[in-house]
C-alpha cells in the first residue's frame, strides 16, 4: 500500500447574502501517512455559524490529529459548543475522516448527511456503528481502503438544494450518488469530485443557495511523479548534471523554455519539432522532443499555469477552460493539477538576454516568483513539491 496517497479537496457555497460561510472544513497532515479531515457545520448562517464551525472543526482535528480519543473529542466538543437554547440542538454538526497508512479509513459522523464511498465508481455501503456520548448519538465506521476509493462528505446544505424550485424534497443523499456514480471518472481528482456535486447543487439553489453548501473529498490514489524542467543553469558546465537529473527520475516530463529545450534535446540527441497547430493567440505554441512528453515556451506559458492554480484554489471557474483547452498551459495544468501527486521542479537560474528588453515585462525575478507562487498553490493542493536550482 506504499505506493498510496491521499487527494483531499473540498469547495463551498456562501448562503445567498452572507458574507462568511457557516460551514468550515479543516485538514491536518502528519507526514504521507496521516490525514485528518474534519467538515463542521455552524447552526444557521453568517458570522455565528461560521465562527461555532471554525471553532468546532479547529479543536476536532487537532485533537484528533493528537490521537485522542472519539469519546474525548466529543466530550470536549459538547462541554465546549453550548445547546440552542430555543431548537434544544448542538450548535455545531460534524464529520471526521481520518486516512491512517493509506489503509485504513476511520469515519466519525454528528448529524451531518452521511458520507458517501465510491469503490470503483459504485456506491459501497459500508458498516456504521452507532454509539452515544456526551448526550449525542455519533456514527463510527473503520474501513480498510482499496485504490481509488472515494470519500464524499457535505453539509446539509447539500441535500436540501432545490427544495421548494426544483424538487419537493430536496436533492436527497440517494440523488446525489446517483449523479456522481453516473458522472464518474477514475481521472477525477478529489478536488473536481467535490466541484462537481457543489456545481449542481447551485444550480439547484438556481444560484442563490438557501443554505450554507460544503462538500470535501478523499481519494485513494497511487502517486504519479512530474517533473518540470524550467531555464538552463547559470552555470553552462552544469548542463549534463541538469539534465540527467531530470531524466534519471521516475514519472512524466514537462519542459519549459525555447533555450532549455534545445538543450534537453541535445542531451537526448533529439530534434525540437515545433507543433504547426496555434490553439490560443495568447499562449505561444507547443513542440515536441522523442522522450519527451511535454515542450513549451516558458515564462508566458507557465505565468498562465499560475493563473489557473489561483483559480483552482479559489472558484475553480477556470476548470472547463484548462480541462479542455489544447495549448501549452492548459496541458501543463492537467498534468500538475489532475495526474501528478509528487512535483519536481528543476529551475535553472541563468538570465535570458531577451528577457533584459526593457520593452517586455519579462525578468529573472519575475520567473522565480512564477515558481515560488506556483509550488505554494500546488502545495495547497495536497501535491508533494521538490525544488532543486541550478
Amino acid at each position: 500500500m506504499n505506493n498510496l496517497c491521499t487527494d483531499v479537496g473540498y469547495h463551498s457555497l456562501y448562503k445567498h447574502g452572507e458574507q462568511l460561510c457557516g460551514d468550515h472544513v479543516d485538514v491536518i497532515e502528519k507526514g504521507d501517512d496521516y490525514t485528518v479531515l474534519v467538515l463542521a457545520d455552524g447552526l444557521g448562517s453568517g458570522v455565528k455559524a461560521s465562527i461555532l464551525s471554525t471553532l468546532t472543526s479547529k479543536i476536532i482535528s487537532t485533537m484528533m490529529a493528537n490521537e485522542m480519543s472519539i469519546e474525548e473529542c466529543v466530550s470536549t466538543i459538547a462541554a465546549t459548543l453550548p445547546v440552542c437554547e430555543v431548537r434544544k440542538v448542538a450548535y455545531s454538526t460534524f464529520t471526521i475522516m481520518r486516512i491512517l497508512n493509506n489503509s485504513e479509513a476511520e469515519l466519525i459522523q454528528y448529524d451531518n448527511p452521511h458520507v458517501i464511498l465510491l469503490r470503483d465508481g459504485k456506491n459501497f455501503e459500508y458498516e456504521k456503528q452507532r454509539m452515544e456520548t456526551g448526550g449525542k448519538i455519533i456514527y463510527t465506521s473503520k474501513i480498510q481502503l482499496c485504490e481509488n476509493d472515494v470519500f464524499i462528505a457535505m453539509s446539509d446544505g447539500a441535500i436540501y438544494a432545490g427544495v421548494g424550485k426544483y424538487m419537493n424534497f430536496g436533492w436527497q443523499r440517494e440523488n446525489i450518488i446517483d449523479y456522481i456514480e453516473k458522472l464518474y471518472d477514475d481521472n477525477y481528482t478529489a478536488k473536481v469530485i467535490a466541484t462537481l456535486i457543489l456545481d449542481e447543487c447551485d444550480c439547484l439553489y438556481g444560484g442563490e443557495p438557501g443554505d450554507d453548501t460544503t462538500v470535501a473529498a478523499i481519494k485513494i490514489r497511487t502517486r504519479k511523479p512530474v517533473n518540470m524542467l524550467f531555464g538552463p543553469p547559470s552555470n553552462p558546465d552544469d548542463v549534463n548534471k541538469m539534465m540527467s537529473l531530470f531524466f534519471s527520475k521516475d514519472g512524466k516530463r514537462i519542459v519549459c523554455g525555447g533555450t532549455t529545450s534545445m538543450l534537453a534535446a541535445q542531451f537526448l540527441g533529439e530534434e525540437v519539432m515545433p507543433d504547426l497547430d496555434y490553439f490560443d493567440p495568447d499562449i505561444p505554441p507547443i513542440a515536441h522532443i522523442k522522450g519527451i512528453d511535454l515542450t513549451t515556451e516558458g515564462v508566458i506559458t507557465m505565468t498562465q499555469v499560475l493563473k489557473y492554480a489561483q483559480n483552482y484554489l479559489t472558484d475553480n471557474v477556470c476548470y472547463y477552460d484548462w480541462s479542455t483547452k489544447k495549448d501549452g498551459a492548459s496541458q501543463i495544468a492537467r498534468m500538475l493539477f489532475e495526474e501528478a501527486t509528487d512535483i519536481n521542479f528543476l529551475v535553472g537560474r541563468a538570465m535570458n538576454p531577451a528577457h533584459q528588453n526593457p520593452g517586455l515585462p519579462i525578468n529573472f525575478s519575475l520567473k522565480m516568483r512564477i515558481v515560488e507562487e506556483l509550488s505554494e498553490c500546488l502545495k495547497k493542493m495536497g501535491k508533494k513539491i521538490k525544488v532543486s536550482y541550478f
